[in-house]
């Protein structure tokens, strides 16, 4: 009996050093998590592109399994898995695992499965290897997080068109018709081509303009304003400086930035 609660404890201890931990092992171990969650909503898009193909329902159980198995992996790691369970995050991994399993019984659920871009870069560890391992990540990181942030809001914004529309707008069949539709919507281009019916579509379409168009300016400023990296500093606590900083301009301390000649 104590061997199988030993290799338990030993399971758990290493599952959370990978999940939660600081070794080189478990950072290259989250990473692989992250370009999974790429790979995973790249293909989700590219199967909404193309017609019903008999793989189709095989790639769906085989990816229900490979996610439901890190979900249980993720919960059995944390020392507090109620946390988890009650995070937006998981609850949105719940839904997608859903959605690969019910299609074969119910009716085809995929435009969920872009929910697991929720995922992608939520992990406050993920965000701090990569200010720990990457100059680059350092010195563009509002750039990525708001990119990250804006690409979310289009797929999760997306969803929501998709579900309200698809029953009675023929101008919505698809995903990719709702994707469209949000696309132009939020850069403003506006042609006009597809539009949102009733009042539930007016109010779903105002929501995408004022809040998708502003997380779109906010990128465009990121883009085209001085980089700044983010490096606290111990005195004054200002968080942004400029990437060749020496000083911190608010009260002069000397800022021990790492540079890597990449500014």
């Amino acid at each position: 009996m104590p061997r199988p609660m030993a290799f338990s404890g030993d399971l758990r201890h290493r599952l959370n050093s990978l999940y939660f931990g600081d070794s080189q092992k478990a950072r290259r171990f989250r990473y692989g998590l992250v370009i999974f969650d790429i790979f995973t909503v790249a293909l989700f898009l590219l199967m909404a592109l193309i017609p019903q193909q008999w793989w189709f329902i095989p790639v769906d159980l085989a990816f229900a399994i490979a996610l439901t198995a890190e979900f249980a992996a993720r919960l059995y790691a944390d020392c507090n898995p109620r946390r988890q369970l009650l995070s937006f995050a998981t609850l949105s991994d719940l839904v997608v695992i859903l959605s690969l399993l019910l299609p074969a019984i119910i009716a085809n659920l995929a435009f969920l499965r872009v929910l697991r871009t929720v995922r992608l870069l939520r992990s406050y560890r993920v965000l701090r290897d990569l200010r720990s391992d990457s100059q680059w990540f350092r010195v563009h990181e509002d750039v990525v997080q708001r990119t990250a942030n804006l690409v979310v809001f289009i797929f999760l914004v997306t969803c929501a068109v998709f579900v309200t529309q698809n029953d009675i707008n023929p101008q919505i069949r698809t995903y990719i018709d709702a994707l469209y539709f949000t696309v132009t919507t939020l850069t403003t281009t506006g042609f006009g081509d597809v539009t949102l019916i009733g009042p539930g579509g007016r109010l779903l379409a105002i929501v995408i303009m004022v809040a998708g168009v502003s997380l779109f300016l906010r990128l465009l400023q990121a883009l085209f304003r001085p980089f700044k990296i983010q490096f606290k500093c111990p005195d004054c606590g200002l968080l942004l400086h400029d990437a060749d900083a020496v000083h911190c301009k608010h009260c002069g301390r000397v800022l021990p930035i790492e540079d890597e000649g990449l500014t």
